[in-house]
């Protein structure tokens, strides 16, 4: 076993099986002529760009080799019963990746860390949602640089959360961006980037998978560039006079205030599906006895009504109408919300809530 192997071996946090076929073993055999990449990635949407590079890597007339894999620490799962590796990491090792391959450091700036990823001698790192900043000695590692797969028109929505960010403002259309790693946030010189037009019913989940997996064409076509380092010449540096900000989303942001337009709740709705998701409390009054019980929901799924379809009698008075609970909003606007979460219950329809009040009214919850 070489250095490089026994290094490697001191950042495995968990145990794999090794490759079940001979065809797994070839294709992360290390190959000489090709260049060595390494691949930051953590969550499973990231799991779509290795998927782009290790299929691309297997061709016979491939430049480059995924060298390893760095990917956040395995952490507890389940509600704290398990120990797990990362989406990414355990998707690397049901493709056959060798364990001793895949690096988990609580830091990228960790010194028995960097001492491994340089006996590699990777020529290029690739990114795409990390989740670890990249500090400068980290950066200087790879000759040909690091480079991002990010989910917005950069310099549009750098941060942690342009996806949701983009999605929040409501905006028609976004895209994805490879830009070159510096140690400003998401501000390194883009090398291409790809415009799609969005719908304004997709939620956050949904566009992030579609902007990775757009990200991953838009890599393997821009690679021969940046290994022949025409993409470095061609890069556009970025206008930091337009750049905007995507902050990382807090849990606190997920109630919704009725006062605001129904299309401002609609687009945080879709912003915020998956994580943290989108809260609201209702008030449930029995008409026997005015008795009022107030109920906190997870609010999945809405619709932005139409001006014509406005029937509310009282500002606080929820209906149901065609499949929908109809929430009065400000601006004389309404919402309709389509799909439910109850604590700890499964995601329903609006009907199937509706059918179970019996006859109680529904109002809004006014905080006084």
């Amino acid at each position: 076993m070489n250095s490089s192997s026994l290094m490697l071996r001191r950042f495995l946090c968990f145990n794999a099986s090794p490759p079940s076929s001979s065809s797994s073993i070839l294709c992360f055999s290390s190959n000489r002529n090709r260049k060595p990449l390494v691949f930051l990635g953590s969550p499973q949407v990231s799991a779509t760009v290795l998927d782009a590079l290790l299929n691309a890597s297997g061709a016979p007339d491939s430049l480059f080799e995924v060298a390893a894999i760095v990917t956040q620490p395995p952490s507890r799962k389940n509600r704290g019963k398990k120990v797990l590796p990362s989406p990414l990491a355990q998707h690397a090792l049901d493709r056959g990746f060798p364990s001793d391959l895949i690096f988990t450091p609580a830091r990228a700036g960790e010194d028995m860390f960097l001492s491994s990823l340089r006996a590699l001698q990777p020529e290029l790192c690739i990114t795409a949602a990390y989740g670890n900043i990249l500090p400068s000695k980290f950066l200087n590692i790879p000759t040909l640089g690091t480079v991002n797969i990010h989910p917005s028109l950069l310099p549009l929505y750098r941060g942690a959360a342009p996806v949701q960010r983009a999605l929040q403002d409501g905006v028609k259309e976004t895209g994805v961006s490879l830009a070159f790693t510096v140690r400003a946030l998401d501000a390194g010189p883009v090398i291409a980037s790809q415009r799609l037009e969005i719908d304004d019913q997709i939620k956050a989940p949904d566009l992030l998978a579609l902007l990775f997996s757009e990200g991953s064409k838009l890599l393997i076509h821009q690679l021969p560039s940046i290994f022949d380092g025409s993409a470095k010449l061609k890069a556009q540096s970025q206008d930091d006079s337009k750049a905007t900000l995507a902050p990382k989303i807090s849990p606190e942001e997920s109630w919704l205030s009725f006062d605001q337009e129904a299309v401002v709740l609609h687009n945080k709705v879709r912003a915020f599906a998956g994580w943290p998701g989108t809260r609201a409390k209702v008030v449930v009054v029995d008409n026997k006895n005015g008795h009022r019980n107030i109920l906190e929901l997870k609010i999945i799924t809405t619709k932005v009504c139409s001006q014509s379809n406005i029937h509310v009698n009282q500002a606080d008075d929820i209906s149901f109408r065609k499949g929908a609970l109809v929430f009065p909003c400000g601006g004389s606007t309404s919402l309709e919300v389509l799909e439910i979460q109850l604590p700890g219950k499964k995601v329903m329809n609006a009907a199937a809530f509706w059918n179970g009040l019996r006859g109680q009214q529904l109002k809004r919850f006014v905080d006084e």
